[in-house]
């Protein structure tokens, strides 16, 4: 079954820890959500790209959709000032932001190569600096290898190798020298670690949280790659949470479950019946 509930949930788990933790915070023991916890531009545009595979749309045209119908998400200024111009053009980012979206397309598609084409494409829209687009590719090739049968070590081979990232340093080095950064030289690195590191997905968002990083972010790209390599989150009610983090009352009080619809839509279902219009909701 293709889905993004590992990626989704690592967002929402990750959420509550991007900016501040509490006293006596234990990443061994935390609670994995609580009422603080909550979807991000992270899980919006992840189902942007799913949404955009199985719409057969252009991705910056459901970036534009999701990102418009969903703008309290969190997005940085410069993917607003984008949605706001209805761009289509990437504006030169090396943000994180093209990594944490792919997930989608690493489960989805049948070969390596179709695979890394179309992580491209989804990230040279907004982040077209090479960085940007290098990290997409990795994140969605992570995933691909993972849910195919590749064994750590081969998936740590094939990103240092094809991807140059220095991916040795152990998780006590990052938790001694780690910081809040954005770029996707940056997480790459340690997302990739926290899943090389992990015995199953819940322990892989557990090492996310004991380092000081982009925890939403970091938690999500880690948390695809985990999903797929151990076949799922493991949670016994992931279902539940999926439908509690992702359905919201909107502006008007009434609940939204355009984004738990489509973060549900079995992929191989054929082509939806939306048409997507929704560009001007």
């Amino acid at each position: 079954m293709v889905n993004l509930y590992g990626a989704i949930l690592g967002d929402v788990a990750g959420s509550r820890f991007e900016f501040s933790r509490p006293q006596n915070f234990d990443w061994r023991t935390e609670e994995l959500f609580s009422g603080m916890s909550t979807y991000t531009d992270d899980t919006v545009l992840t189902v942007a790209t799913k949404y955009a595979v199985l719409q057969r749309i252009p991705y910056a045209k459901a970036y534009g959709i999701f990102g418009r119908k969903y703008r309290r998400a969190g997005y940085g200024n410069l993917f607003l000032n984008w949605l706001d111009a209805h761009s289509e053009r990437g504006y030169g980012s090396y943000g994180n932001g093209s990594a944490m979206r792919v997930s989608f397309i690493g489960e989805y598609f049948d070969t390596l190569e179709r695979v890394e084409e179309e992580a491209e494409q989804s990230a040279a829209c907004t982040h077209n600096h090479p960085e940007g687009i290098k990290a997409a590719k990795a994140t969605a090739a992570a995933v691909f290898l993972a849910r195919t049968g590749a064994s750590k070590q081969e998936i740590a081979k094939y990103l240092h190798k094809t991807y140059g990232y220095a991916i040795h340093k152990p998780l006590s080095w990052y938790r001694l020298t780690g910081k809040f950064d954005v770029t996707a030289m940056g997480t790459m690195p340690l997302a990739i670690r926290c899943f090389l590191d992990s015995t199953d997905w819940e322990s892989c968002i557990r090492n996310v949280w004991s380092v000081t990083c982009d925890t939403d972010t970091v938690g999500c790209i880690a948390g695809g790659i985990a999903e797929a390599f151990y076949g799922g989150t493991g949670l016994p009610n992931e279902e539940e949470l999926i439908r509690r983090f992702l359905v919201k009352p909107n502006e008007h009080g009434i609940f939204d479950t355009f984004l738990y619809d489509w973060a549900k839509k079995d992929a191989h279902s054929g082509k939806p019946s939306e048409t997507g219009e929704e560009d001007d909701l």
